[in-house]
């Protein structure tokens, strides 16, 4: 299959993105909906969750990307390889959150990840960064006791700005006492990951506990 290609960068505050999902009936979606569900959100071409689901089938994986030409490849590779515990939806999260989290079936979600979204870099551009405030809480609401949330970029100030975010409601708590963590906790790596790592560039990376 031809690789699709795509504008690298959309403005999630256009009109275009402003239109809430329906989200699926998960019996469809998953072989087996009630087992602990991990959410990446901004996965993009989905490579990272095609990798990891193989190696842990007693998870389901849910990859959220708000550029729909690359769901649309990504769920066609996932089917290409015939894996049952990976989906992929077009969504804009800072919509969508509320909606989607509150129709999973109730407590699968357990771990979340953002990794390498896209660092809008000016100031008057802050907004349309996806960890906001707002999202953080309803995560909050929804991850359970003991649930994780996985953050990484190779910019250190968006970095530093999803920590912080993260540090500031009360229901997380940063799980390692240095700011970073050397190593990827997960067994696999996302294709941002291993480029910006050859080229000898550090990844700012924490990890998350709901508390």
């Amino acid at each position: 299959m031809a690789r699709v290609r795509v504008r690298q960068h959309v403005n999630p505050l256009s009109r275009k993105y402003q239109q809430p999902m329906t989200p699926p009936p998960w019996e469809q979606v998953f072989r087996f909906p009630q087992q602990p569900l991990h959410l990446d959100i901004g996965c993009a071409r989905g490579r990272f969750l095609l990798d990891l689901a193989p190696l842990q089938p007693d998870w389901n994986f849910l990859g959220l990307e708000i550029r729909e030409p690359l769901v649309i490849e990504a769920n066609q590779k996932r089917d290409e390889v015939g894996l049952h515990n990976l989906a992929y939806l077009f969504s804009n999260i800072n919509i969508d959150a509320e909606i989607l989290l509150q129709s999973l079936p109730q407590g699968v979600l357990q771990r979340v990840s953002i990794q390498f979204p896209d660092p809008w870099f000016k100031q008057r551009q802050s907004k349309r960064r996806v960890v906001q405030p707002e999202l953080v809480a309803i995560l909050a609401q929804y991850l359970p006791v003991g649930g994780g949330v996985f953050l990484q970029s190779d910019v250190e100030g968006m970095a530093v700005e999803m920590r912080d975010r993260f540090q500031e409601h009360p229901a997380f708590h940063l799980t390692h006492p240095s700011p970073w963590l050397k190593e990827n906790p997960l067994p696999v790596t996302t294709e941002r990951e291993r480029a910006t790592l050859a080229k000898s560039e550090p990844v700012y990376r924490c990890w998350f506990e709901r508390i």
